[in-house]
């Protein structure tokens, strides 16, 4: 699919998401048989992320930044295995610990992690933990980090109640007073026992719903970071070494990799990266585009942020799409007490 195409199909997601339209299929029916009979067979070749435990991360990073009468900052994690950080040992190896100790260093601020992701969950299981994050009325999370819609695609869910249930989370947390970073649908035609063709439908699908999943997610005023082409050719590359025990979910450096790229856009909604980095990089191919566009770029390409720009041009409102540089992210230490 060509990201025209595919631009076209993600605004066409976006629009039954808004305004409550029905599905759109991803695979024609001719090869719903043959597809049914892969996807038996990749889950009983990867378990399905079986795999229970999940380390729990939720504390204070950054303790060496404590500043009398500064709170710290609140960083919310939500989502699935991935948010949550299923497939590895200790907690300092999780995105949302990452994430946190990055943040921390950046802000010279201690940084609070809440993980309400649960494994397994699909976007209709946000409602719920947006409910969660904000029932604290004292104390609204600074930003909240949203990875979320692997476990759509591989239980067929329509990719528009898929981004129904994303935007309004999305929506509930902006208006709350949080900023907003969703890391878009990851690339599942990477898992190593996945076969042709439903590696390639997976691909397909991935990068369809992320593209749309970035149409829902500008419009109501958060910010995407694509996973798909971050962990697709990296993973295909080093399946050993980014892919975890079950062959599913990332390992640590995996989750490294993942944290690496979201960890600009994360402090760039916070005000924190360097002002010269705002400004679009021509020799990056950076610049504003059509929103449905800038997610058919995004989600061809590793690490793309795209964010709101202008509410509305020529072919319906404008995003900015930006190729941050990335900084290296290692396991967050000390490992937390749990708050």
């Amino acid at each position: 699919m060509t990201r025209m195409s595919r631009a076209r199909v993600a605004r066409r997601i976006a629009a039954g998401a808004a305004y409550g339209g029905g599905g759109i299929g991803l695979a024609g029916a001719a090869v719903v048989g043959l597809v049914l009979a892969e996807v038996q067979l990749a889950r009983r070749q990867v378990g399905n992320g079986a795999t229970p435990y999940v380390p729990n991360a939720n504390g204070r990073y950054g303790r060496t930044y404590d500043t009398p009468g500064v709170p710290p900052l609140l960083l919310a994690m939500l989502g699935d295995s991935t948010a949550a950080g299923q497939g590895v040992h200790r907690a300092g190896q999780t995105p949302g610990a990452l994430l946190a100790s990055g943040l921390a260093a950046v802000a010279e601020r201690p940084v609070d992690l809440r993980n309400v992701a649960v494994p397994g969950a699909m976007s209709d299981d946000l409602d719920r933990q947006v409910t969660l994050v904000l029932a604290d009325q004292d104390r609204t999370p600074d930003v909240c980090v949203i990875m979320i819609g692997a476990n759509d695609v591989t239980n067929r869910i329509p990719p528009t109640r898929s981004v129904r249930h994303l935007s309004a989370a999305v929506r509930r947390l902006r208006t709350s007073g949080a900023e907003v970073v969703v890391g878009t649908c990851p690339d599942l035609g990477t898992i190593e026992p996945v076969q042709q063709p439903l590696r390639w439908l997976a691909r397909r699908a991935s990068r369809q719903l992320a593209a749309a999943q970035t149409i829902g997610v500008v419009e109501q005023g958060g910010r995407t970071v694509s996973l798909g082409d971050l962990l697709g050719p990296e993973f295909a590359a080093n399946p050993r070494e980014l892919f975890g025990p079950d062959n599913y979910h990332p390992s640590a450096e995996g989750y490294a990799t993942a944290a690496m790229a979201m960890l600009p856009t994360v402090c760039a909604a916070l005000g924190l990266w360097p002002a010269e980095e705002e400004r679009p990089d021509l020799t990056r191919r950076e610049g504003f585009l059509p929103v449905a566009r800038a997610a058919a770029e995004a989600a061809s390409e590793a690490g793309t942020e795209v964010t709101a720009a202008m509410p509305t041009g020529p072919r319906g409102p404008w995003a900015l799409l930006k190729r941050r540089r990335r900084r290296r992210v290692t396991e967050a230490e000390p490992s937390p007490q749990p708050s």
